[in-house]
């Protein structure tokens, strides 16, 4: 008896792909939960998976017909180990792929652009995700979220340019239905929050709910571009900085109706989102 058909899941063990699994596995679709050291994930395959190392491109691959695609981090050119993937997964039967973007980066642009540009022509079934920036940016592991915990500041050169902030559950349930639906996509969806919020009015959301004191420093271009470069390759730390000098010049003050119009409920504004990660908090203390 043939097994049926999987869905790999590159980046199972991040952000969004953590919760693309789960969200396959609860609706009973097999999945192949791919990361560089094939970590368990609950109800899937571990299997083990590295852009930069073909050799484990094959076996990642095995009986997999769509994959969900979570570029390489901190890469200012992507395109370079990821379309020589995509066509082997082409070729070993993927007729479906779900590439995350960015809201930031269109079809052709920097980065994962090129990537999107080029996917249509690889595959039948396609959708590219552009979620404006996360949530969890400002309450997980990110660099906004440490630097709040530690100093009480969030520190950009965005100004008081505004972002539909969105919940990586909504994106995730965006994704899912991307690669079940009996009709795919084929477009690109540009995925937001509810609301668009300057990081001076995320702060202040910040402040009243946790009860402690979180300020939005204004950063200059420069100042961010240097900063982050301590951190990370200085192209790619470009790269961010000119998204944040977007934001500024209002290039994400903007709301789609994706969310709601894909998964049938609303998105998570950025206030329960707070909330909710603070309960959570408290509840493994």
């Amino acid at each position: 008896m043939t097994a049926s058909p999987a869905t790999l899941v590159i980046g199972a063990t991040g952000t969004t792909g953590s919760r693309v699994a789960a969200g396959l596995t609860a609706r009973g679709h097999r999945v192949r939960a791919a990361s560089r050291r094939a970590a368990p994930v609950e109800g899937a395959t571990a299997v083990r998976f590295d852009w930069y190392d073909p050799a484990t491109h094959e076996e990642a691959l095995r009986d997999a017909d769509r994959v969900y695609l979570v570029p390489p981090l901190a890469s200012a050119d992507p395109a370079a180990v990821m379309l020589p993937f995509l066509e082997r997964a082409r070729a070993a039967g993927v007729r479906r792929a779900v590439l995350l973007s960015s809201s930031a980066i269109p079809a052709g642009g920097p980065a994962v652009g090129q990537v999107h540009q080029a996917l249509p022509g690889l595959f039948d079934e396609w959708a590219v995700l552009r979620p404006s920036w996360f949530m969890q940016n400002f309450t997980g592991d990110h660099m906004h979220a440490r630097s709040i915990r530690e100093q009480g500041v969030i520190l950009t050169a965005a100004g008081e340019g505004r972002v539909a902030f969105v919940d990586a559950d909504d994106i995730a349930a965006v994704a899912v239905h991307a690669l079940t639906a009996g009709r795919s996509p084929d477009s690109d969806l540009v995925v937001t929050g509810p609301r668009a919020l300057s990081h001076t009015e995320v702060a202040a959301v910040l402040s009243e709910v946790t009860g402690r004191e979180v300020v939005h420093r204004r950063l200059t271009y420069e100042q961010l571009r240097d900063r982050l470069a301590l951190s990370m390759p200085r192209e790619f730390a470009t790269v961010l900085a000119d998204l944040d000098r977007a934001i500024a010049g209002g290039a994400e003050d903007r709301v789609t109706d994706t969310v709601e119009r894909l998964t049938g409920r609303p998105p998570r504004d950025f206030r329960a989102h707070v909330e909710r990660a603070l309960a959570r908090e408290a509840a493994v203390r």
